[in-house]
């Protein structure tokens, strides 16, 4: 794969990029409109197969949080069309590596000294490059170890990125007034807080420590004396990507296995840490030989606030659910519902979301639940498709929920479609075995 000799880190070099990128989507419109006039029948496939080819074509220069949300948006199989699901999952894996000269200079810059003086071998050349940085295997000791090493100038464009994106967002989610700030600011946080790799680190122990003890579940040592604010250095795991296990395997008790260790992990980090690794995607797990899922990659964690927490798993209770004013009360909690809504608004969102969470809080209904199951994943995409056609939708204030949602939902969706894929039956509330 072709190397980057240089990532553009000004605003003005960031944003070009993104308006060429924009400019070669409205070309791929006025042709699809022209073939529309001599093809009735031509549907929006190609299209969308050419925006999404073009869009992360121009993503994948810039890597960072530019190529982070395209990587966010590939696990939302049920709400985007497929073309840019497959071609925005290429970010977990599949994106063009910094070059050997870059990376010499970025350890340099780092550790003050070059890979060479710090490990007995180190190879110059990516074995996976991703939206933040990319890893390197080196030898210590005669123990094999992952090297991930930062894009240089990610950290200070994310701000500039995001308020590039920040019109598109507001129109796509129809966001109105001042307070859809807080939502971009969470983003802003997080994606700040992944370029820190020092506190990657941190997080990365203390979930090891906590975790370690869930059956099937296999973590890196991590190497704090190898590491630093843009470098991070931990065992080598062997392995293939869960999704390329998905792809073949044939033993649903293996599947289950894996699936209610994945399963396990997050419930116990949600329900007893209270804070989750809220980066489901399949790049970020292996598959070993010994059959045991390898968790990697924490510098996403998100803090769980008890007055979000709390309302938020009420809402599994179908007491709550089927009792109008206890579900209207955990709305204004959740800031779904808000004080200045009219009748129209108060009555549309509650209806709504009924409607989402008597779907989605289906899993923690019974004693086991079947993510096998096409119907339940069925009605997902129907209830998506119903959303993106509604009309009364648009008319709507879209500043909808606590921001604490932005990665709770991101959360459940990415690891009920890693379930999906595995076909794991699971035992709901087995994590508790490990309290």
């Amino acid at each position: 794969m072709k190397t980057i000799d240089y990532i553009p880190t000004s605003k003005i070099e960031r944003a070009s990029k993104l308006v060429q990128t924009g400019a070669k989507v409205g070309v791929n419109y006025l042709k699809y409109y022209g073939e529309k006039i001599v093809n009735s029948d031509l549907t929006r496939d190609k299209l969308n197969e050419n925006n999404a080819e073009d869009i992360y074509d121009g993503l994948k220069s810039l890597k960072g949080s530019a190529l982070k949300v395209a990587q966010m948006l590939s696990m939302d199989k049920s709400f985007l069309p497929q073309a840019y699901v497959e071609k925005f999952s290429l970010s977990q894996f599949s994106v063009p590596p910094l070059s050997a000269p870059l990376v010499l200079k970025t350890f340099k810059t780092n550790l003050g000294k070059t890979p060479y003086e710090i490990f007995d071998e180190f190879n110059p050349n990516s074995v996976n490059a991703a939206s933040i940085g990319q890893v390197h295997v080196a030898v210590k000791n005669g123990k094999k170890l992952a090297v991930k090493i930062q894009y240089p100038g990610v950290a200070n464009s994310i701000s500039s990125d995001l308020a590039l994106v920040k019109p598109i967002a507001i129109r796509m989610f129809n966001l109105q007034g001042k307070d859809s700030d807080k939502y971009f600011k969470e983003v802003e946080d997080k994606l700040i807080e992944e370029t820190n790799y020092l506190l990657e680190l941190q997080q990365s122990q203390e979930v090891v420590a906590a975790c370690k003890k869930i059956e099937h579940l296999l973590f890196p040592e991590y190497y704090p004396e190898f590491s630093s604010e843009k470098i991070i250095t931990m065992d080598w795991m062997t392995g293939i990507h869960l999704s390329e296990f998905t792809a073949k395997n044939e033993n649903q008790e293996l599947g289950n296995q894996l699936g209610q260790a994945l399963w396990d992990f997050y419930m116990y980090q949600i329900h007893i840490l209270r804070k989750v690794h809220a980066d489901p995607h399949p790049g970020n797990f292996l598959v070993n030989d010994s059959n045991q899922l390898v968790a990697l990659d924490f510098g996403c964690m998100k803090k769980i606030p008890n007055d979000f927490y709390i309302p938020y798993f009420e809402l599994v209770d179908p007491k709550i659910l089927k009792n109008p004013q206890l579900f209207n009360d955990k709305l204004f909690q959740l800031e779904i519902l808000r004080v200045d809504d009219s009748q129209e608004e108060i009555l549309y969102f509650t209806h709504m979301f009924y409607d989402l969470l008597s779907l989605f809080t289906q899993p923690f209904q019974g004693e086991t639940f079947d993510f096998s199951d096409a119907e339940f994943f069925g009605n997902i995409a129907q209830l998506g498709e119903r959303f993106s056609k509604d009309t009364n939708l648009k008319k709507m204030n879209g500043n909808r929920g606590s921001k604490h949602f932005i990665y709770m939902n991101r959360t459940f969706f990415g690891l009920y479609n890693l379930l999906f894929d595995l076909k794991a039956n699971i035992v709901v509330n087995q994590y508790k075995k490990y309290e």
